[in-house]
């Protein structure tokens, strides 16, 4: 599996936005073939995501989905570009 993390530092209106539009996002991420799960958090200084998919063509994918639907829908709101981690998932568990 790959793990993209998207770090919106200092974005706390985006990442409250993107919140209210919860439906829109679930959405979007989730037509990106190879999904398996995502996560939207928010903290002190704005947020993170994390978007797991079955291969990096995944990950790639909601990067450049994500970085469209911010430009297209939420351009009134001053974002700057997130830090953008990538990488394969080499232990994985949950509940």
């Amino acid at each position: 599996m790959d793990v993209v993390i998207r770090h919106y530092k200092g974005a706390s209106e985006l990442i409250d936005e993107l919140g209210r539009r919860s439906g829109e996002v679930e959405e979007l991420i989730r037509g990106v073939p190879g999904f398996v799960s995502y996560h939207l958090v928010k903290t002190s200084d704005g947020g993170f995501s994390v978007s797991v998919y079955e291969d990096a063509t995944g990950t790639q994918e909601s990067v450049r989905r994500a970085a469209e639907y911010i430009r297209t829908n939420l351009s009134a709101l001053s974002v700057s570009p997130p830090d953008v981690l990538q990488g394969e998932s080499i232990v994985s568990f949950s509940a």
